[in-house]
C-alpha cells in the first residue's frame, strides 16, 4: 500500500471535520451562543471569578447543569449537596449518549474516541446529530460531529469569558431576556427533533407537569417532572403503538 493510500483516511477525517465546523453558523449554534451571554452575566453577578465561569463551561458543558451549579455555590450548599444536584440535573444526558453512540460507532472505532466526544453530547449537539448525521456515510459521522461539537464548545467558552468581562455594560433586563432564550431554544429544538409519539407526549406532559410541581413547591420539581413526564409518555407511546 502506498503512502498516498495510507493518507486517505486521515485526509477524509480532516475534510469531514472541517465540514462539521460549518455548523457553527446554524441557527441552533448561534442561539446557544446568545444564551451563554446570559450565563457569563449570571456568573459575574453571582460573585464567581472569570476562571470559575470559563471552567464550568469547558468541563460541565450543559447549561442547565451549569446554572444548578452556580445556584448551589451561591447558596452556600455543601460540596456533597452540590454534586448530587448537578448529577441529578445531568442524568438526562445518559440516554442521549446511549442513543448517540450506535449512530456514530463503527466496528473499528476506538473506545477512547467515543468517550472523549461523548463529553460534547448535550441538547444542541444531540438534536443537531439526529438532524444531520443519518444522511452522512457512517465513516464521516464522528469527524463531522467532532468538528461541530468541539468548535461549538470553544466558541461558547469564549462567549462566557467575553460576556463576563462586559457584563457591567449590559442592562440587567437585557441579560435576563438573553438568558430566557435557553428554555425557548430547548423547547423548539426538541420539538423539531421529535420523531415518535412518545417524544411529543413527553414534551407536552413536561410543559404541564413542570410548572404545576413548581407552583406546588415540590422539592426537586424538575427531576420529578422529568421522571413522571417521561414515564407517562413512555406508556402513552406504547398504548399508541397497540391501537388497532
Amino acid at each position: 500500500m502506498s503512502a498516498q493510500q495510507d493518507d486517505e483516511p486521515q485526509k477524509s477525517w480532516i475534510v469531514w471535520f472541517a465540514r462539521g465546523t460549518l455548523g457553527i453558523a446554524s441557527a441552533p449554534a448561534l442561539i446557544l451562543m446568545v444564551t451563554f451571554i446570559g450565563f457569563g452575566v449570571l456568573c459575574r453577578e453571582s460573585g464567581l471569578t472569570l476562571g470559575q465561569a470559563v471552567f464550568m463551561t469547558a468541563s460541565v458543558w450543559a447549561l442547565p447543569s451549569q446554572v444548578v451549579l452556580v445556584g448551589s455555590m451561591t447558596s452556600g450548599a455543601s460540596l456533597l449537596v452540590t454534586w448530587i444536584a448537578v448529577a441529578l440535573s445531568a442524568v438526562r444526558l445518559t440516554p442521549m449518549v446511549a442513543a448517540w453512540v450506535p449512530m456514530v460507532r463503527q466496528p473499528d472505532t476506538p473506545r477512547w474516541r467515543l468517550l472523549a466526544l461523548s463529553h460534547f453530547v448535550a441538547i444542541t449537539a444531540w438534536v443537531w446529530s439526529f438532524l444531520k448525521l443519518p444522511a452522512l456515510p457512517r465513516s464521516a459521522r464522528i469527524p463531522y460531529f467532532a468538528g461541530f461539537a468541539v468548535i461549538l464548545s470553544v466558541c461558547n467558552i469564549a462567549v462566557t469569558a467575553a460576556s463576563f468581562l462586559l457584563a457591567g455594560a449590559l442592562p440587567v433586563q437585557a441579560a435576563a431576556a438573553l438568558f430566557f432564550l435557553t428554555p425557548i431554544y430547548f423547547l423548539t429544538a426538541l420539538s423539531a427533533a421529535a420523531r415518535i409519539p412518545a417524544e411529543r407526549y413527553a414534551l407536552a406532559i413536561g410543559l404541564v407537569l413542570g410548572p404545576l410541581l413548581f407552583w406546588l413547591d415540590v422539592g426537586l420539581d424538575l427531576l420529578w417532572s422529568g421522571l413522571g413526564g417521561g414515564t407517562l409518555a413512555f406508556f402513552a407511546g406504547r398504548l399508541k403503538r397497540h391501537e388497532p
